[in-house]
């Protein structure tokens, strides 16, 4: 049985559940369950801190589990990402007040006040930073504040919360982060897993990609199929109409309406276009 560590609360859980319950998985209805049993998939889903899942899947005690990168990073598991989600992005940054310092350079004997102190460690080691790391557990843009660190170092969004605390971003990003499933360093091949990472891919792609379908004349089919050349290639196919073909292809859920519009001009007719709700590539 394959043993899925999935976060137990907030949006990342939610996402993450979405897209294993899109993906084919059963999931739990309540966020009370803890334990998830599937065995039409053969697989056990265990809900657990987003921070401690790197833990468990690294030790060995859970075989793959979703978590952020900067979560992995932090925790200095032996597990490896396997596949990135393309949910839950941030990005993590030091902020201090105004003209305290531009770049990682300038904070040799300071106090960074932040809760990932593993992943800050590892990051001024590597540029050969020596500051003070003060841990905190949850918030910690009041730190400067309260007088207990000179900058703060955490995720951020829109910088909203820093701002109103009187903080600024500077330097470059430490990370970018994003949901992203992790497996234990050196763990042997295993066919569920692959499946797991199919299923996942297969989801990816349906959230970026849309069919279209249209009609055209056959002496258009080079030009529009250039418009939609799809992931290998159209699929063309002769109408009843004497002269014209149809033609199917993927396109990127993001370029739809352009494409379609482009499709319009050039004299396709009957565009359609509709999700997808699963895939295998």
């Amino acid at each position: 049985m394959l043993r899925i560590a999935v976060p137990n609360k907030g949006s990342l859980s939610e996402a993450a559940s979405a897209m294993l319950r899109e993906a084919g998985y059963n999931q739990r209805r309540e966020a009370k369950e803890l334990l998830l049993d599937d065995p039409e998939n053969n697989a056990q889903f265990v809900f657990l801190r987003p921070r401690d899942i790197a833990l468990y899947v690294g030790s060995g005690t859970l075989d793959v589990g979703i978590t952020g990168r900067d979560l992995l990073l932090d925790s200095g598991a032996p597990a490896d990402e396997v596949l990135q989600l393309g949910f839950a992005r941030s990005t993590f940054r030091f902020a201090g007040r105004p003209g305290v310092a531009s770049a990682a350079a300038d904070l040799h004997g300071r106090r960074i006040a932040t809760s990932y102190s593993g992943l800050v460690g590892k990051h001024l080691a590597e540029h050969g930073v020596d500051a003070d790391v003060v841990h905190l557990d949850g918030a910690v843009e009041t730190a400067v504040a309260l007088g207990i660190a000179d900058v703060i170092a955490d995720v951020v969004e829109t910088g909203t919360t820093l701002r109103a605390a009187g903080l600024e971003v500077f330097g470059e990003p430490v990370m970018r982060s994003e949901a992203v499933l992790v497996r234990r360093a050196g763990a042997v091949a295993d066919p569920a897993v692959d499946v797991l990472v199919r299923r996942l891919q297969g989801v990816l792609v349906a959230r970026q990609y849309v069919m279209v379908d249209y009609d055209c004349p056959a002496e258009l089919v080079e030009r529009a199929t250039a418009v939609t050349p799809g992931l290998e290639s159209p699929t063309v196919s002769p109408l009843a109409r004497p002269g014209w073909v149809a033609v199917r292809a993927m396109v990127q859920r993001s370029a739809t309406n352009r494409v379609m519009d482009e499709l319009y001009e050039l004299g396709a007719r009957a565009i359609l276009v509709t999700s997808i709700h699963a895939c295998r590539l």
